[in-house]
């Protein structure tokens, strides 16, 4: 009858940290505190060219004119206000290392929808190293990687028993590191 319960996802080729509710109570919990955006996320990821810091406010949508997920006037000229299936979205984007032509970036989010920091990355014209999707408009080198090169490195919530403040961290794996050494300057 227990069955853990996802209670958030990573895309599909992210590597990082995630959490699994054990009970139907601590998945309601845990759901209502990303709902809320009461969970610290900070993501790491390696970026085409070279990124300043920014921060990122738009209202994303599931098709922004050509299939895919965006940003509302980013694709197409915006016409009026954004659709009612758009959400508003906003990521905090902070260089940590200046690579051979790309960035090693920490992104820190104050929401979190489907595909957020890869289109947000991609629209400020720096796709994330790897990315299959969100590049098909860069039009500058392209560095090739195994998988897109996106970590979830931290992931804070409260506790659903015990009401204390949780912190996990994790490193990125091998292939992460790799790359990293491999665009070194």
């Amino acid at each position: 009858e227990i069955r853990p319960g996802i209670v958030h996802r990573l895309d599909k080729d992210t590597s990082g940290v995630m959490v699994f509710a054990r009970t139907a109570e601590a998945k309601r919990v845990l759901a209502a505190q990303f709902r809320a955006h009461d969970i610290e996320r900070v993501y790491v990821a390696m970026v085409h060219g070279a990124l300043a810091e920014a921060r990122v406010e738009t209202y994303l949508v599931p098709d922004r004119g050509d299939g895919l997920r965006g940003s509302h006037g980013h694709f197409r000229r915006a016409r009026g206000e954004p659709p009612s299936d758009a959400r508003l979205s906003v990521t905090h984007v902070r260089p940590a290392a200046a690579l051979k032509d790309a960035t090693l970036v920490e992104c820190r989010l104050e929401t979190g929808r489907q595909h957020q920091i890869r289109i947000h990355l991609s629209e400020l014209g720096h796709p994330v190293v790897g990315d299959r999707v969100y590049i098909r408009d860069y039009h500058g080198p392209r560095i090739e990687a195994p998988r897109t090169m996106l970590h979830a490195r931290v992931l804070g919530f409260v506790h659903p028993r015990t009401g204390r403040r949780a912190r996990f961290e994790r490193e990125p794996p091998e292939d992460f590191r790799a790359v990293r050494e491999m665009l070194e300057p």
